[in-house]
């Protein structure tokens, strides 16, 4: 009996990881279809080699995508093979043999465990620096309004007590007008110095400040020095990338990155940071979903139904978008400050778990 048990094991693990990576096949070839021809031209128009499409944007465009698809391509594999096992009568002669329903989830276990192990990989590491290369293509090629950085009217701490403030930066040439840098001890401003023009200089990784003015303050004094027509290098905690922030610029970060980068923004005093908490969270609670819809997906195809292997497909694919459209919607909620972000990017996993509860308590046993 245990030397069945164990081939069963192995049995439907095969199975599952089998059909789970050939679903996988499937979506990314209908996928690098569908993508293609709607960027043909685009390819056509615009400069980009082939070496650039085919080496580049397309590799990392499939680990994308199929980030976005891998749980509901658990769940539809899942279906798709115990659907058969179920219809082939293979189910049935397992519970004959003395093997529990309980004890038969242990197999759909260690495969959701394996898949659950290397998407929190690639979704923590190696999907985050794929989509740093795909979004290179899009916006150098695609979509070269998708910066939505701020130009005008800055704010930022660049330090605990130092905080700088730019009227209008250009991009272009990473220059700024009416450039401020202030100093503070004790919530007082103690000093600052003020520039009408600053560069910054890739070369030394420094600012210099032009005509600059020099104020200091004690108590009701003011030093002023003004130093026109003169230049001065300053070190500051402020990049030309600071001033870049594309639409999905979150996920273009390894996870080590991505929370460097909160805690920076955080420093600075910057309140856009809900989107790079979301996607911390969120990269998380995406694989723990594997889970869920493994053992959804075995408690609806274990069981015989009419309709066959089609009705379990169908009620597989419901079940997925409707875990799309509650993460979709959970997403805006988080985004929008309505509910906590770490609510927002757990909520659906929360729900379906008692829904998947409820199945395996229902199931045919």
């Amino acid at each position: 009996m245990n030397n069945y048990v164990k081939i069963l094991d192995w049995y439907i693990i095969k199975k599952f990881l089998s059909t789970f990576f050939f679903t996988v096949l499937i979506f990314l070839m209908i996928a690098v279809i569908l993508d293609f021809s709607e960027k043909v031209e685009k390819f056509i128009e615009e400069p980009i080699t082939t070496r650039e499409i085919v080496l580049q944007y397309y590799p990392s465009f499939m680990l994308w995508i199929g980030g976005q698809l891998w749980s509901v391509c658990t769940l539809i594999a899942v279906i798709f093979f115990t659907s058969r096992m179920a219809y082939s009568s293979e189910i049935m002669s397992i519970f004959n043999a003395g093997v529990s329903f309980n004890r038969l989830m242990r197999a759909y276990f260690f495969g959701a465990a394996f898949l659950t192990l290397l998407y929190l990989l690639c979704t923590h590491y190696i999907m985050p620096v794929g989509e740093k290369y795909r979004q290179d293509i899009v916006h150098k090629y695609i979509d070269k309004s998708d910066d939505k950085g701020k130009t005008t009217n800055i704010h930022l701490f660049v330090a605990p007590n130092t905080k700088v403030f730019i009227g209008f930066y250009r991009k272009d040439d990473s220059t700024a007008r009416d450039f401020r840098i202030e100093h503070f001890k004790n919530q007082q401003l103690v000093s600052y110095t003020k520039a009408d023009r600053a560069e910054y200089l890739p070369e030394t990784r420094k600012w210099r400040l032009w005509d600059y003015s020099s104020h200091s303050f004690n108590g009701l004094k003011e030093d002023l020095q003004m130093h026109l027509a003169e230049s001065k290098d300053t070190t500051l905690s402020l990049y030309p990338e600071d001033f870049v922030d594309y639409s999905s610029q979150q996920s273009m970060m390894t996870t080590p990155r991505l929370m460097k980068y909160i805690r920076q923004q955080n420093e600075r005093g910057a309140s856009n940071t809900r989107k790079y908490l979301f996607e911390l969270y969120r990269r998380t609670a995406d694989p723990v979903t594997i889970f869920i819809l493994t053992f959804i997906g075995m408690a609806i195809a274990s069981r015989k139904v009419r309709g066959g292997f089609g009705f379990h497909l169908a009620l597989g694919i419901g079940v997925g978008a409707i875990f799309v459209f509650l993460s979709k919607f959970t997403n805006v909620f988080a985004l929008g400050q309505t509910i906590p972000v770490w609510l927002g990017a757990w909520l659906p996993n929360l729900i379906f778990a008692f829904v998947a509860l409820r199945l395996i308590q229902t199931a045919q046993k």
